[in-house]
């Protein structure tokens, strides 16, 4: 991983000697020196209050990203204005107050999550600033984060699987997360079950399971959304590995072995909403013979035409769209701009080590990770310029193997048929809050096309609807019943 190694050696980033205003003096807590470089987040907050480091809102307080090539024990790094900030000079214009601010060291290589496990952090430091008056801030990583992971229950149990499939292909120990909900009579009754597959929206952790409540008639399990790069969407990539393969040929077999699931690709289905939506579309279209159905809702875009506003195969630039405007990330129900792609690439930008909004692990990267090629460097290649928009051209064949309704239309003579009897049910609201309905409207015009044999799934899209489900939970579950009989 030639990129990874060459920020190793950038040096530690420290504040222009002459720089004015607030500037932020990081040193680490000998005892968690560290020679892994990392991603130093500084984030601030109102006073009390812990910084969210991911937080897209335009009016968000200030997160500073600088790299470090380590952490040793005599290193002091100075972030000051100078360090990429989101929102954009944010820090020069924060206001005369008292906050709160932590700092966050991320160097975790298989969860990129700045909540990730061994990561180090710092304690709350409150602050006043006065923009008149320089003034340096001391914090000290003391600490590395410690994931949380519920206690198993009866019903609700937390897993950490080997997986080999992904351990070879990232050349070290690398584990499977998920969650096992059983139904509340399961130990009392010696019947098999169906089971049922959810992927959470994104980023969802497995540990969020939690708050799912058992069903009688199901084994469900919930997929982990971090991994590498971000989500990992639960598809074979350049990038992330085989998660796809993972699942149907590691994980699901050993729940349905331990679980006293039926076993048969009847008995199987997917579920989720918005990175669930596409994931549990793709795992259907991918492994057609290996599950019985998705209840795909809201999900993300199935047709790269309307990569939420971009079509990545005739603009040529992401940030700006044909007409010269900034183009939308996200809208009201009424349809008003909440923020634009260059916004929410910015907060990535920050993110992402190098500066690079595809190394950052939120939902563009992710999908950049999932969808797009391996680079020379061993890192995913970015799909467009994060300075400038400018989409790279060059990377749109590795793109179309993901672009799902590009997959039907290519694969339909085989793929029709193990679709046939319904399996697939698609829900959108049409006024999505990330315009994912284009995408939707798109996939239905051309499956109403498909022939020898027709189409015969649902793609149900809802007037004055946002980013939400359209069908609860004891509805689709329903469902799945029916169609496991």
């Amino acid at each position: 991983m030639i990129r990874f190694l060459a920020l190793a050696f950038v040096g530690i980033v420290c504040a222009d000697a002459s720089a004015a205003g607030i500037r932020f003096e990081v040193t680490v807590d000998p005892k968690q020196a560290t020679d892994q470089p990392g991603r130093l987040l500084v984030g601030i907050a109102s006073k009390g209050r812990t910084p969210s480091l991911t937080s897209t809102d335009p009016f968000a307080l200030p997160v500073l990203g600088v790299d470090v090539a380590k952490f040793a024990a005599d290193a002091t790094v100075m972030v000051d204005e100078t360090a990429m900030t989101f929102p954009k000079d944010s820090l020069a214009k924060l206001p005369k107050g008292e906050y709160s601010v932590q700092a966050v060291y991320a160097t975790n290589r298989d969860l990129s999550v700045p909540g990730a496990p061994g990561n180090l952090t710092s304690n709350l430091v409150t602050f006043t600033h006065d923009p008149a008056v320089d003034a340096t801030v001391k914090i000290q990583l003391t600490k590395p984060i410690v994931e949380e992971i519920p206690k198993d229950t009866p019903t609700h149990l937390y897993v950490r699987m080997p997986s080999k499939l992904l351990s070879d292909f990232h050349g070290r120990p690398m584990v499977y997360r998920f969650a096992v909900v059983l139904p509340t009579n399961f130990t009392k009754e010696t019947k098999k079950y169906p089971l049922v597959v959810h992927i959470g929206g994104f980023g969802t952790r497995y540990t969020s399971a939690q708050r799912m409540r058992p069903d009688d008639r199901f084994v469900q399990i919930l997929l982990d959304g971090a991994g590498p790069f971000g989500d990992p969407y639960q598809v074979n990539s350049a990038n992330n590995g085989p998660y796809g393969d993972a699942l149907v040929t590691e994980v699901i077999p050993a729940v349905e072995k331990a679980y006293r699931c039926i076993g048969t690709p009847k008995a199987r289905f997917t579920t989720g909403g918005s990175t669930g939506g596409w994931v549990s579309l793709a795992l259907q279209l991918f492994y057609p013979d290996f599950f019985n159905g998705c209840w795909s809702q809201c999900p993300d875009s199935v047709d790269f035409r309307a990569f939420e506003l971009i079509d990545i195969y005739r603009d040529a630039n992401a940030y700006v769209n044909r007409t010269g405007f900034e183009r939308p990330a996200k809208r009201t129900l009424d349809g008003d701009t909440a923020y634009t792609v260059r916004h929410e690439c910015h907060l990535e930008r920050v993110l992402g080590r190098g500066g690079c909004w595809e190394l950052a692990g939120l939902d563009w990267a992710s999908w950049n990770a999932t969808y797009g090629p391996r680079g020379a460097d061993g890192l995913p290649k970015p799909l467009w310029d994060g300075e400038t928009g400018a989409i790279d051209k060059s990377v749109l064949a590795h793109w179309e193997k993901y672009d799902l309704r590009k997959h039907l239309e290519a694969n339909w003579p085989t793929l029709g048929p193990k679709l046939a009897g319904g399996k697939v049910r698609i829900w959108v609201g049409d006024a999505d809050d990330y315009f994912l309905n284009n995408a939707v409207h798109r996939l239905k015009a051309a499956t109403a096309k498909l022939a020898n044999p027709a189409f015969d799934g649902v793609i149900e899209i809802a007037m004055r609807k946002g980013h939400t489900n359209g069908w609860n939970a004891k509805q689709v579950l329903d469902e799945m019943a029916e169609r496991a009989k």
